[in-house]
């Protein structure tokens, strides 16, 4: 239930409205083999931690997402560099700073922002439209309140709010645009003369040689340090479990979860919203109700409440729709909004109602009585989600007492499999690039095996996440350091590797020699006549060519502008001992004034969100600099 509820939510949430979420359903709550005061968390802002829990929750959604989105070829194993950990800390980081910067600010974010994302969430949906019943099936499954889902939407729009709003007000002049449309569409022309890779003209290598560069790149050819693991493996999926529940243990669970298939009065609303503008006080509320009281007056006397609603309403996520919320039911809006709701007969318009972003005048349209789905008719159900259920309770506490056993004894996972009944198993030799098969072909357990726990200390490893409801510790069976490799193994590859190095020099020296010889005078045309070469004259040619090497093009480009009748020259590596001898003769910067005004749009676009971005990154570091967060970067593995 619990990996169900964390698959709903990243498809919810993370993709199709707010990003990343952090639900923290952890099993593991313990941070270190002995009691001590040592700071066991990853980061502290002020007087605010970010836990090894949290991060870890948050990497794993990380990897998660970045799999669904790239597919199953993706190699996760990129994602576990420092570099890519450190990037996800910075970010749960800047999320916190902002947030208290909020509560400095006094930035708050509306009930009607929240429940507008909750009804854009697919899984909420039938049809394309918010469904209640489904939104409340689907929390009720879960175990989870609408509060609590509430709190964590408001929690993350407001990580966003502030950034946003900046983001919203970057602005850039015509003069920019100009120049940015100036420099991209700019032309260049220029010839060039490619030499190609030399020709090997001496591959022979002395055993001397190979031994003089065996000693001096020594630690190029090493078998690497491996290591042996033992290991406890636990997965929900293969656990043994009587999934076959009896009639008692059903109804037993129908009754106490009843509230499940209770439909509550649904009642079909629309609205109006008149925010109070300024800064909220007496007279700009006086002011918004009596423009309340006004459109409450059009409609009681005949005007057609969508019609009023597309001309009047500051809702902007239900104004075009005529004011249309849907089918709601209690517990779906503030207090205020319900009470007023629930008091209405249908086909009538409330009195101004004061929630907490303004003054509402609502419509009931229609009402649908409430129901309770019978036993009989949900019996398939629960027997389904016992199934599952059953298998997780199992895991659940299966793995709870595996990982107090486990940190009990660090010293050995020989008790800890007993107790639970699971049997201790051995891995092969692996390196840090991990196994070719097996659990150590995992980067989580490669990375663990590796760790100052395991490997120095000779402690048992944390919980390792292998996926839903599947996890694993390691311990280590025997260590195998590093060792050079016997020369006469790599004396080929050091051979081919001397002669590669001899062409790459010789190639590097002629293209040196011949372009100093361009310097002091010589031209292209000349040079390329005598090494019976063609000169590749390129006319008007683009940053973005697609016919040319794009390291030429490149490099062209990064040459400074030239003087109308003054050639510029340039060496250029092209890859593969392959070099381009240059001649810049011609900067056309692009005018702007030709460009239809859909293209100079789109740069004004391009133009606001790059200044944008940086605005705020700008502000976020600021942020950051007052507080000054510590990372420890020892828990951050």
């Amino acid at each position: 239930m619990l990996s169900r509820l964390r698959t709903i939510l990243k498809s919810w949430v993370g993709i199709a409205v707010l990003g990343l979420i952090l639900i923290g359903f952890s099993f593991f709550g313990i941070e270190s083999y002995f009691v001590s005061q040592s700071d066991a968390s990853v980061a502290r802002i002020g007087d605010q931690e970010i836990s090894q829990d949290q991060f870890r929750d948050r990497f794993n959604d990380y990897r998660q997402n970045m799999i669904r989105q790239q597919g199953e070829g993706f190699d996760s194993r990129l994602l576990d560099s420092p570099l890519v950990r450190r990037q996800v800390l910075d970010s749960m980081i800047d999320e916190r700073i902002v947030l208290d910067a909020n509560e400095k600010l006094g930035v708050r974010v509306p009930d009607t922002r929240v429940r507008e994302a909750i009804m854009e969430i697919p899984a909420f949906q039938r049809d394309g439209k918010f469904d209640p019943e489904q939104y409340r099936a689907l929390l009720g499954m879960q175990g989870m309140s609408s509060r609590a889902l509430e709190q964590d939407i408001r929690t993350s729009i407001a990580t966003r709010e502030l950034p946003m709003s900046l983001y919203a007000t970057s602005f850039v002049t015509d003069a920019q645009v100009e120049t940015y449309l100036r420099l991209r569409e700019q032309k260049r022309d220029f010839s060039f003369v490619r030499l190609d890779k030399p020709a090997t003209t001496d591959d022979s290598v002395s055993d001397e040689e190979i031994k003089t560069f065996y000693d001096a790149h020594q630690s190029d050819y090493m078998n690497p340090e491996q290591v042996a693991l033992e290991y406890l493996e636990l997965d929900a999926a293969q656990l043994k479990v009587d999934l076959d529940p009896s009639e008692s243990v059903l109804r037993e669970r129908y009754e106490n979860e009843k509230a499940r298939f209770t439909t509550e009065e649904q009642r079909l609303a629309s609205h109006i919203l008149v925010k109070v503008g300024g800064s909220g006080g007496p007279d700009d509320q006086k002011q918004a109700l009596s423009k309340a009281e006004d459109i409450v007056k059009r409609l009681r006397e005949g005007a057609t409440f969508a019609d009023v609603a597309k001309q009047e309403s500051d809702d902007l996520g239900s104004r075009n729709q005529g004011g249309d919320l849907g089918w709601l039911e209690k517990g779906m809006t503030d207090p205020a909004f319900e009470t007023a709701l629930f008091a209405l007969a249908p086909k009538t318009v409330s009195d101004p109602v004061l929630g907490s972003d303004g003054y509402h005048i609502i419509e009931l349209r229609d009402t649908r009585p409430g129901d309770v789905r019978s036993f009989e008719e949900v019996r398939a159900d629960l027997a389904a989600e016992y199934a599952e259920t059953e298998r997780e309770r199992v895991y659940n506490e299966k793995s709870g007492r595996l990982v107090d056993l486990v940190y009990q004894d660090p010293s050995s996972l020989q008790n800890a499999a007993q107790e639970v009944g699971l049997e201790v198993g051995r891995t092969g030799l692996f390196s840090r690039e991990g196994a070719a098969e097996g659990i150590g072909a995992n980067p989580a357990v490669a990375r663990a095996a590796f760790s100052d726990a395991v490997l120095v200390e000779g402690h048992n490893s944390e919980a390792i996440d292998l996926g839903p409801n599947h996890i694993a510790f390691v311990r280590l069976a025997e260590r195998k350091p590093a060792e050079a490799k016997p020369l006469a193994e790599v004396s080929a590859q050091i051979k081919e590797r001397i002669v590669a190095e001899r062409v790459a020099a010789a190639a590097r020296q002629r293209a040196d020699e011949l372009f100093a010889r361009i310097e002091k005078g010589e031209s292209l045309s000349a040079l390329a006549g005598e090494l019976k070469l063609e000169v590749s004259e390129q006319k008007a040619i683009g940053r973005n060519a697609v016919n040319l090497d794009a390291a030429l093009v490149q490099a062209v480009f990064a040459m400074p502008r030239i003087e109308e009748g003054k050639p510029a020259f340039r060496s250029v590596a092209l890859g593969d001992d392959a070099y381009a001898l240059v001649q810049l003769d011609k900067v056309v910067d692009g005018d702007p004034s030709a460009l239809d005004a859909a293209t100079r749009e789109a740069a004004r676009t391009t133009l606001q969100q790059g200044q944008g971005y940086l605005t705020t990154q700008d502000f976020v570091a600021a942020l950051r600099s007052e507080v000054k967060p510590v990372i420890n970067e020892k828990n951050l593995n």
